[in-house]
């Protein structure tokens, strides 16, 4: 089988992946000299803890099973089964926690609850003061801004790969066959367009003015190397808001007894964060719905997140190296993982994992591959 791949973010690679590894020749075609997207503008995050129960659940814990796999053998991407820490404050926050603790599928997930003493001897870089410690053992994470040139340089291993960067498909000719802007024809068995955030032109041309999938506009920044490890990822309650798998009377009780901070709400804030193979911290984030978004990045919101890492950490955060904004495309469906579409016979649309796309993308990938009898 010849697979044409169109988009060379983390689901386009993924999807490369699993068809190489089936044996099939692959072509992979990405309109930029690399991907510029939200698969680099990310915090690399293989993120269970906060999915919700069923069809999410599963693919995320899936996902950690394959991202494990590849990275031993792809030890580039900097594949570290690191964990997560949630540190709460007050009866509220620890409500929640607790909640999660409770669920049914809370082992699934690696959850438990520990005392700051435990959280500490666990992380040692978080000194402040907080009740309590939400704790994911399933969570890990790779290096976002190189993962994708990872898995590439493993797959051009393979006599059975090639990668086309710097053309843009604008054509379906067919069954199974795309034209790009250099006039070049490329045909296969099938065609999966993995084309994240773009929704325009060709994939609205394709799928139809009502695609099920929006644009989500964020903003993020990393710093300078803390000078200590962070060996967990960090989040903090406000990530309670935002994940569905804390939904619960604790969580009604939280948001109406413990509103966002002003800055937090008006953003649709929580943090995330990441120490990077260099030491630097990934941390976040904002979520913007409502189109046109702003062409330019806000300072209050960098600002909320400085203060709330610093309270977590105890001590200054290292210089900020660089800020930026990033969009992605997420299913308006929230029962979906991913919004997959026959557009036309033998094309395929993957799109709209949201905020997941990193974490979920191998097993989207998998999926895809099985459902189409790969």
């Amino acid at each position: 089988m010849r697979v044409i791949v169109v988009g060379a973010g983390v689901v386009g690679t993924m999807h490369a992946w699993q068809a190489v590894e089936r044996g099939h020749e692959v072509v992979q075609i990405e309109r930029e000299t690399e991907a510029r997207g939200a698969s680099l503008r990310n915090f690399g995050q293989i993120w269970v803890s906060g999915r919700a129960a069923g069809e999410e659940l599963e693919t995320a814990l899936r996902a950690r099973e394959l991202w494990e796999e590849i990275g031993a053998r792809v030890p580039k991407l900097g594949f570290r089964a690191n964990g997560s820490l949630t540190p709460v404050r007050g009866a509220l926050e620890l409500a929640v926690a607790e909640a999660a603790v409770a669920r049914e599928d809370a082992a699934a997930r690696g959850h438990k609850l520990l005392t700051p003493a435990e959280a500490r001897a666990l992380n040692p870089a978080l000194r402040g003061e907080f009740s309590a410690a939400l704790y994911c053992e399933r969570d890990a994470a790779v290096e976002p801004r190189t993962a994708q040139l990872a898995l590439r340089e493993e797959l051009l291993k393979s006599p059975n790969y090639t990668f086309r960067p710097g053309r843009e498909v604008r054509e379906v000719i067919g069954s199974s066959a795309v034209r790009d802007d250099h006039g070049d024809v490329h045909s296969g068995d099938v065609v999966v367009l993995c084309t994240g955030a773009w929704l325009g032109g060709l994939v609205r041309e394709l799928a139809g003015p009502e695609l099920p999938v929006r644009r989500v506009r964020l903003q993020m920044m990393q710093t300078e190397p803390l000078g200590e490890p962070l060996t967990t990822s960090v989040a903090d309650a406000d990530s309670f808001r935002y994940y569905p798998a804390y939904r619960s009377g604790a969580l009604d009780d939280l948001n109406s007894g413990q509103p966002q901070a002003e800055t937090a709400a008006r953003h649709k804030m929580q943090l995330l964060m990441v120490q990077r193979a260099d030491g630097g911290l990934t941390i976040g984030d904002t979520h913007e719905y409502e189109h046109p978004f702003a062409f330019d990045t806000l300072e209050d919101p960098y600002d909320h997140l400085t203060e709330v890492v610093e309270s977590l950490l105890g001590r200054p955060l290292p210089k900020i190296r660089r800020r930026w904004a990033g969009v992605y495309a997420q299913c308006t469906d929230p029962s979906r993982v991913v919004h997959r579409q026959r557009v036309r016979d033998g094309v395929w649309l993957v799109t709209g994992p949201g905020g997941r796309g990193m974490t979920c993308s191998p097993a989207i990938a998998e999926t895809t591959a099985n459902e189409l009898g790969w």
